[in-house]
């Protein structure tokens, strides 16, 4: 069994089987006509999850969607499940009257509460990232002409100009920097809720590699001088459309003065403060990332003498 850190982390469950490069322009008609497949339906506003009060399934029929009024002709396949049945994504918007079996619930919210296996999480999240990013492109960044999704939802086509398009994904640094003598920086930004504090981050920027943008966020944010940078753990973050990259970061300089316009508040954290934190006595209250986010298991591997 794979027990990579990545692996525990939320959204990273999916075990879908792409096969994008085998895709013609029957394979979402077949898709569709298979009645085998099942759909992940909603967007920006939330997903449409059945449920009875304990269980909860986000995966619907095509008749379902229909009858729900997706907007079947946008459907994107995501791929087949282990056993071989296809899984789509289609648009929908929240039933006028919601029934008592029927929820519209943001992706955080499933995320975060679990409310969906794993594998199902992950092929949610796939959803969203897609669903998104095939509404930002509807048209050519070239000539301007409407595109045209292909291949099943894998690409988009300009038919003006001929120019091919394909999902992205956006790279994002998550680092927790460390002294190499017992203690880890914490940052709150002003939107954390109150006492919760976590790890920097920020984009990779063009031309950079992973422990450039490392570097360059640490020195930005915290004004510290970062040297050896290593890898951890990544996670899916479909808000939109991002990668996170968790990092370990060992600090160069130890003074900070953090941007108080991104942070509201940056400072050293001992090990034992981390400790009574995660085990929910620190003595002011204050909170970490759960273990659905990446900074939970970056502060931890912290928090566990790891390095």
């Amino acid at each position: 069994m794979i027990s990579e850190i990545s692996e525990r982390t939320g959204f990273a469950g999916n075990r879908i089987r792409r096969d994008s490069e085998r895709r013609t322009e029957e394979t979402l008609r077949l898709a569709l006509a298979d009645t085998e497949t099942r759909a992940f339906l909603g967007g920006d506003a939330g997903w449409l999850v059945k449920h009875n009060g304990f269980f909860h399934d986000g995966l619907f029929s095509v008749e379902e969607a229909r009858a729900l009024h997706a907007r079947i002709e946008e459907a994107v396949l995501l791929g087949t499940d282990i056993e071989g049945r296809p899984r789509l994504a289609i648009p929908a918007e929240a039933p006028a009257a919601p029934s008592d079996e029927l929820a519209v619930i943001d992706l955080r919210t499933i995320g975060q509460q679990g409310l969906l296996d794993r594998d199902a999480e992950g092929q949610m999240a796939q959803a969203a990232h897609l669903l998104t990013w095939h509404r930002n492109n509807r048209f050519c960044g070239r000539c301007g002409s409407p595109t045209l999704s292909e291949a099943a939802g894998v690409r988009r086509r300009c038919p003006a100009c001929e120019a091919l398009f394909f999902p992205r994904t956006d790279p994002v640094t998550i680092m927790l920097v460390h002294d190499g003598a017992g203690r880890a920086i914490l940052a709150r930004q002003p939107r954390f809720k109150t006492l919760f504090w976590s790890c920097l981050a920020g984009f990779v920027e063009p031309g950079e590699t992973m422990e450039h943008a490392v570097r360059r966020e640490t020195h930005e944010e915290a004004g510290l001088e970062v040297g050896r940078v290593t890898y951890l753990a990544s996670q899916p973050w479909p808000f939109p459309g991002s990668l996170m990259i968790g990092c370990i970061a060992e600090a160069a300089t130890t003074e900070i003065d953090f941007d108080r316009e991104e942070l509201e508040d940056c400072r050293w954290f001992s090990r034992d403060e981390v400790i009574a934190m995660f085990e929910g006595r620190h003595p002011d209250g204050l909170t970490l990332p759960q273990p659905f986010a990446i900074a939970h298991h970056l502060i931890k591997a912290f928090a566990e003498g790891s390095f």
